[in-house]
């Protein structure tokens, strides 16, 4: 990387005027019959070929199809967004779902803006600070993390509605077709739902829904046994029908609030009908050569992958040994991590220190990084940490260049656990992400002070980092679940972009985590040799070498120059990609 930083103000570039949107409903008979009919190329994980082209990736293989059947369908990558965000809450609830929420990072190839729409979830109206502790004082991470009271209001609904009414060329009746689909005829069991329903049985077991749903005879469900969510089929077809006031209003809200009261949470009605997603300016830097356009807070997401490349970049990063990577590597993610800790939160809420991703501040933060040996997180600062979650991720771009990275989240495998009966929609616990009580570690083992503390309407501090980086030749769209190591990870893709990686290259790199607190490295295995290991261990390290790799990532990439697209899914997944050729009407 070149050595110089150029700091770019997009508050101008980036402002979102009225978007002029035709959501034609004649021909929908014909629509939904080519929709069906579509004929698909799926690659299991990466694809290339001539342009003009659009690509999706994500992190299920029907998701996959839904995606590029809508394309075909003639929609755009944010019909296609809507399609692929709907088919992973039915075929993939261990990661996202109607009951979460998350950050979508647009860019409009006709306005050539950049958006983030932010559709967090937020605190109920009832929440306060202290609801998870007892009468020592003591938190009771339970109550954060299982059932209706650990659930915030969603907000994917209200993201799939705004997507089509003002991105988006189909009617909702045409992008949730695949997801509705799915729901009613079912998807097979894998080993990766297995895995993670085993994980969160006791949860799933003390729903009846849930265990109805997601279980068979009470334990986990066969290898190749399908999962029918007819309650679900029938949500997403009341949304399908009247868009946001299908979900946050009506039956489906009532039902909802019912089963959530009778079970000891506290959503109300005006909770889901005063539900508001947000437009937001997304992180935008130029890191030598390459634009970096990212989420902002409530992710802390934008802010930390900025402030660790800068570092890297004064470090003379690229020039270093593979050694000295590593060393460097986790020493900026520490001093990031400290950061998020200390000062990060729901900007609606609380002050934001400006100068987090400044030049001067990057070169504060590498001032007391020691070349050769490990830095002590206790003696670095004076206050504590935040946030992490199960996600998923999918990246499309379509032939006229409009791209979404979608990070979505229920946060902890499927969630709260619980389902609202009678709608299928199994609830969020993003309520654990919020500070519970200063200094307190979460599920994620991330610790936090008062700007992540619980307020009624608040947005919880998040990892999710949907990312766009480019230069004059190349553009790539990424991101990937994986709780408090989704930043961590997204830089390591990152990085390998500005290396002239390919987009199976991106996904397939090796990953290092560290997190501040605790204070130590994480390895993943496959991935790192036992003499880099022994070496980090020699400069002071605590090194943790987990037996297995952890992340999701979901690669679309484009040659500026050629227009040829490829597609990568993470191969520690069962997510697949897809390119597709198609013509482009003037």
């Amino acid at each position: 990387m070149p050595n110089s930083i150029v700091n770019k103000n997009c508050s101008e570039k980036n402002k979102i005027g009225p978007h002029c949107v035709t959501n034609s409903r004649h021909k929908l008979s014909g629509l939904l019959a080519l929709l069906l009919c579509s004929q698909l190329l799926l690659f299991p994980k990466i694809t290339v070929a001539d342009p003009a082209q659009a690509a999706v990736a994500s992190a299920h293989p029907l998701a996959t199809e839904a995606g590029i059947s809508i394309l075909e369908a003639g929609g755009n990558a944010f019909d296609a967004a809507i399609a692929v965000a709907a088919a992973l809450a039915v075929v993939e609830p261990a990661g996202s779902g109607l009951g979460g929420g998350g950050f979508w990072l647009l860019h409009q190839q006709s306005s050539n803006q950049q958006i983030m729409i932010d559709s967090r979830e937020t605190a109920p109206g009832a929440a306060h600070r202290d609801m998870y502790l007892n009468e020592d004082g003591e938190v009771v991470r339970e109550w954060s993390l299982d059932g209706p009271l650990s659930a915030a209001i969603p907000g994917t609904p209200a993201a799939l509605h705004h997507l089509a009414e003002n991105y988006g060329q189909l009617p909702l009746e045409v992008s949730l077709a695949p997801a509705i689909k799915h729901a009613r005829e079912g998807f097979p069991v894998s080993p990766r739902y297995q895995r993670f329903s085993n994980f969160r049985l006791a949860a799933l077991q003390a729903s009846p829904a849930a265990a109805k749903i997601f279980l068979h005879d009470n334990q986990i469900p066969e290898l190749g046994s399908l999962i029918i969510q007819e309650d679900l089929a029938n949500t997403l077809e009341s949304i399908a029908r009247e868009g946001r006031d299908g979900f946050y209003r009506g039956p489906i809200a009532q039902m909802m609030v019912d089963a959530v009261q009778q079970d000891g949470g506290i959503w109300t009605l005006d909770d889901l009908a005063n539900y508001q997603l947000v437009e937001r300016q997304p992180i935008q830097a130029q890191i030598g050569d390459f634009t970096i356009t990212s989420a902002a807070l409530p992710s802390a997401g934008g802010k930390l992958l900025v402030s660790m490349l800068k570092q890297l970049e004064l470090l003379d990063y690229q020039q270093a040994n593979p050694q000295q990577q590593h060393h460097y590597l986790a020493e900026v993610m520490r001093r990031a991590y400290r950061d998020r800790n200390l000062y990060l939160g729901d900007a609606d809420f609380v002050d934001i220190p400006d100068y987090l991703t400044t030049q001067a501040y990057a070169q504060q933060n590498i001032a007391d990084i020691d070349h050769y040996q490990a830095s002590d997180s206790e003696q670095m600062w004076d206050g504590f940490a935040n946030k992490g979650q199960d996600t998923t991720h999918f990246s499309i771009i379509d032939a006229q260049g409009n791209r979404v990275a979608a990070t979505l989240s229920i946060n902890y495998p499927f969630g709260s656990g619980y389902v609202a009966v009678g709608t299928g929609v199994l609830l969020n616990d993003e309520m654990d992400d919020f500070s519970a009580q200063a200094g307190t570690p979460n599920a994620y083992e991330l610790v936090s002070e008062s700007a992540n503390a619980i307020e009624p309407y608040k947005r919880p501090l998040s990892s999710m980092t949907p990312t766009f980086i480019e230069n004059d030749s190349r553009v790539a769209v990424l991101g990937t679940p994986g709780g408090s190591r989704i930043i961590t990870m997204v830089l390591h893709g990152v990085l390998a972009f500005m290396e002239g990686e390919n987009a199976q290259g991106m996904v397939n790199r090796p990953r290092l985590h560290h997190q501040f607190l605790p204070d130590r490295i994480q390895l993943e295995s496959p991935g790192f040799s036992a003499s880099a290991a022994a070496d980090l261990r020699q400069r002071g390290h605590t090194v943790q070498v987990l037996n297995r790799q952890f992340g999701n990532m979901q690669v679309v990439l484009r040659d500026n120059r050629t227009g040829i697209t490829e597609a990568a899914s993470d191969p520690r997944g069962e997510g697949s990609s897809a390119v597709l050729s198609q013509t482009i009407s003037d």
